[in-house]
């Protein structure tokens, strides 16, 4: 008897920073295997394009602007969300950004920015989707993490925070709403290439090639990441795969922890 892991066909999914990088792979896998998927990003242009994208392929996509940082923004889309598809199965909290600084050379804003699209994010959008999956059958959420999140790194102090925030904001939701047939994971990906990887050799002066060609020294599979190697990652977390995993944090980062 062959059984359908996934059973995914007609549920919706969330992805918050779905305009590029490793919310995009997510979305356009999610979609590919069945499920309703709404992108959600602050770039308007680039959201519209990467959900115009996805529907041209066949599958099912809508864009909606979200400031994952601003609660009434996210309270807003949440309604949306819920007026339109009634349920959410699947929400991956992914938003984030990074900035390659010491505590001594951070600007008190560039902390608060990090920290507020990083870790805040996830509480902001979590605590309106919370709701709407606890008035359904439940569902499962995917928190982005990072290696970052689990050990320290150079010149990333604010990201580093962050992310070992969500680490641990993860376990307490997985405790909090088990009870409602809500699992709460966390993925932590190795360095991937994205413009957000890209961004950071800028951010550090560096030759970007050299950067990503330095980034995947040492690692057992030797190599950098794909958008698509996380989002298969994802898609374990959100299917029956894992039906029995909660409260924990899966690397996919090549073994560079290892």
């Amino acid at each position: 008897m062959k059984m359908d892991y996934f059973k995914l066909t007609n549920k919706v999914a969330v992805v918050t920073g779905a305009a590029s990088g490793i919310g995009y792979a997510t979305a356009e896998l999610l979609a590919e295997v069945g499920l309703q998927v709404i992108l959600l990003d602050i770039d308007e242009v680039k959201g519209e394009q990467a959900a115009s994208t996805i529907l041209e392929n066949g599958y099912q996509a809508q864009f909606m602007k979200c400031d994952v940082t601003s609660a009434a923004n996210c309270q807003a889309v949440s309604e949306e969300i819920k007026q339109t598809y009634g349920n959410v199965d699947v929400l991956f909290n992914n938003a984030g950004i990074i900035k390659r600084k010491t505590v001594v050379d951070l600007e008190e804003h560039e902390w608060d920015a990090v920290i507020d699209v990083s870790l805040k994010g996830v509480y902001l959008l979590s605590k309106y989707i919370i709701p709407i999956m606890a008035e359904g059958t439940g569902g499962s959420i995917i928190n982005t993490g990072s290696g970052w999140g689990l050990k320290g790194g150079d010149k990333a102090a604010s990201y580093c925070a962050a992310k070992a925030g969500v680490v641990n904001l993860t376990k307490a939701m997985a405790i909090d709403h088990g009870p409602q047939n809500i699992r709460v994971n966390c993925i932590c990906p190795g360095d991937t290439d994205t413009p957000l990887l890209r961004s950071e050799a800028q951010q550090l002066n560096l030759e970007e090639g050299s950067f990503l060609k330095d980034s995947a020294v040492g690692r057992p599979l030797a190599r950098l990441g794909t958008p698509q190697d996380i989002a298969k990652g994802v898609l374990f977390l959100a299917s029956d795969l894992s039906s029995w995993v909660t409260g924990t944090e899966l690397v996919v980062d090549g073994g560079g922890l290892a």
